[in-house]
């Protein structure tokens, strides 16, 4: 896939595993320039190990991107390394408590998951956006949720902080559109992977006696493609808006969940 994205300049968040990994490499087998932002800089190291032995331009900062200062001077290490900064992708977040009604979530545990998935793409947009607002140009995506679109019982926490992002996105979209820069969202709904099949899957199969392949079957049949997204369906969902194919989208919440959110 060429989205003529090749000397791109792009800043992406929660790299270390998962989704955030697999942005990471998606963007660099585009050709962009990466820098891969995170708190544990060793976590992040073999992704970086990965790019950089394919040929990729790569380097890795600190950043809490919860704490505002870390968020600015991540965009300034890249204008020192790059030049620029043409894309901002906010991959980092958590998950919150799993299981508790919002009765038995603590204020604490709810201000926690709100910091990290509002606050902190908040942070990083208010850090990149006078850059990219200088160059006229710039495309911004948030990774949300499903959960952020239907909601979800048992997921307070985490559900609110995801329809918080959307509205963070829309805003964002409308001030920074006069200015060419795009502002959009990708909702993955379930995907596969450790989490999913270690954790989601497990739970199920626990509770209902029942393979662990079953309950990953089960989960599938929620969805109108009858398959549960990969983390590649995002990245690819991530590429597209950030290139100029989707030049004319902004403010949108994309679902990559094989049709659950929508449907």
């Amino acid at each position: 896939m060429d989205l003529d994205l090749k000397g791109k300049v792009a800043l992406i968040t929660g790299p270390a595993k998962g989704m955030g990994a697999a942005v990471s490499r998606a963007f660099a087998a585009e050709g962009c320039s990466l820098l891969l932002l995170g708190r544990d800089v060793a976590a992040i190291a073999p992704v970086e190990a990965e790019i950089a032995a394919a040929g990729g331009a790569v380097s890795v900062a600190r950043c809490d991107v919860t704490v505002s200062d870390d968020c600015e001077a991540a965009v300034a290490t890249a204008q020192s390394l790059f030049g620029r900064v043409d894309i901002l992708v906010n991959v980092a977040g958590g998950t919150g408590p799993i299981g508790k009604t919002g009765a038995q979530t603590t204020t604490e545990e709810f201000r926690d998951i709100i910091d990290v998935n509002m606050t902190g793409c908040f942070n990083m947009i208010r850090a990149a956006a006078p850059v990219m607002v200088a160059q006229r140009s710039g495309k911004i995506v948030n990774v949300g949720g499903t959960f952020g679109m239907r909601g979800r019982a048992g997921r307070v926490a985490y559900s609110s902080s995801k329809w918080g992002l959307r509205g963070l996105t829309k805003s964002f979209a409308l001030e920074l559109g006069p200015h060419n820069i795009n502002v959009n969202c990708v909702a993955p709904g379930m995907v596969d992977g450790p989490r999913f099949r270690d954790k989601v899957c497990r739970d199920m199969a626990e509770k209902l006696g029942i393979s662990v392949e079953e309950a990953a079957r089960r989960h599938a049949e929620d969805y109108a493609l009858k398959r549960v997204s990969t983390d590649a369906d995002v990245a690819h969902a991530c590429l597209f808006l950030a290139s100029d194919v989707s030049r004319q989208i902004t403010g949108v919440d994309l679902p990559v969940d094989g049709g659950w959110a929508a449907l």
